[in-house]
């Protein structure tokens, strides 16, 4: 008799085991993957917009932030169910190149040139921002670049190439870091370096810098999202992609994104129009 209960007992255990696993959802549903830059994180803004989607959807964001060529590369491998960047030619040759699929542009703030606050290169009187880069590659006071192919530093370069300067001037240093790293290693040189303001001003109390130079279509940044296509890569998670994709164009979203401030600054201004 005591064999049996002993029996029944564990079959009962078995039961109650099996119909948890079928009532639990499957992890892979449950997580969306997304790639992002430095920026969103650096800010503060994904901290802010995530616990509020997720908590209405059930999903659970999971955030790979890293510059913008990784994160598109990360895209085209399949390793991630969608991507959100800032830099406009490398995401249209994403799309181009059939990886990403519904890109929308989001949000956008701008990027603005730090330096020591007493300007030494005397870029504050610049018409544009390829005149500041000219004269910070002539006074050989240090300029700090990202070097990661990230979205901020392809846009370096594309000011670099509209000013006729190739950056390998006495003073140019790659350092191949995130944008907060490479913060606080000009903030160490005192030297130059370029960021999206967002990040500048979530770390702008650990800094002796300031903003020597800003404005200008040339330094206009806009964010988009990008859905990884799905006849590529099938088994990714692209229900939960375009949900948190639709949440971000949301009235909810993207009142969310012009509410977020730090210090009591507007970080990103959103964008998003049908």
């Amino acid at each position: 008799m005591l064999n049996m209960k002993s029996h029944m007992k564990s079959l009962l255990g078995l039961v109650v085991a099996a119909s948890m696993f079928t009532v639990l959802p499957a992890h892979s549903t449950e997580i969306i993957k997304l790639a992002t830059t430095t920026s969103t994180e650096n800010s503060g803004l994904l901290k802010e917009l995530l616990p509020k989607f997720e908590s209405e959807s059930g999903y659970k964001v999971q955030v790979i932030a890293t510059g913008t060529g990784k994160a598109l590369k990360l895209g085209e491998q399949g390793d991630v169910d969608l991507v959100m960047t800032h830099a406009p030619s490398a995401e249209a040759k994403f799309v181009a190149d059939g990886f990403g699929v519904e890109p929308r542009g989001i949000m956008e703030n701008d990027f603005v040139v730090l330096g020591p606050k007493n300007d030494p290169a005397k870029i504050r009187d610049s018409k544009n921002a390829e005149e500041a880069f000219a004269k910070i590659a002539k006074s050989g006071v240090p300029f700090i670049s990202r070097g990661d192919n990230s979205g901020t530093h392809i846009k370096e370069l594309e000011v670099w190439k509209a000013a006729s300067v190739t950056p390998d001037f006495k003073g140019y240093t790659s350092v191949g870091q995130g944008m907060g790293k490479t913060l606080l290693m000009a903030n160490e040189m005192q030297g130059y370096t370029l960021s999206d303001r967002g990040t500048f001003v979530a770390y702008k109390t650990k800094l002796d810098l300031g903003v020597d130079f800003d404005g200008g279509k040339t330094l206009a940044n806009p964010y988009q999202v990008i859905l990884i296509n799905s006849a590529k890569y099938p088994d990714l998670n692209h229900k939960g992609a375009k949900a948190f994709s639709d949440w971000l164009i949301s009235k909810e979203g993207q009142s969310m994104i012009n509410n977020f401030k730090v210090e009591g600054e507007q970080l990103f201004k959103a964008t998003y129009s049908e």
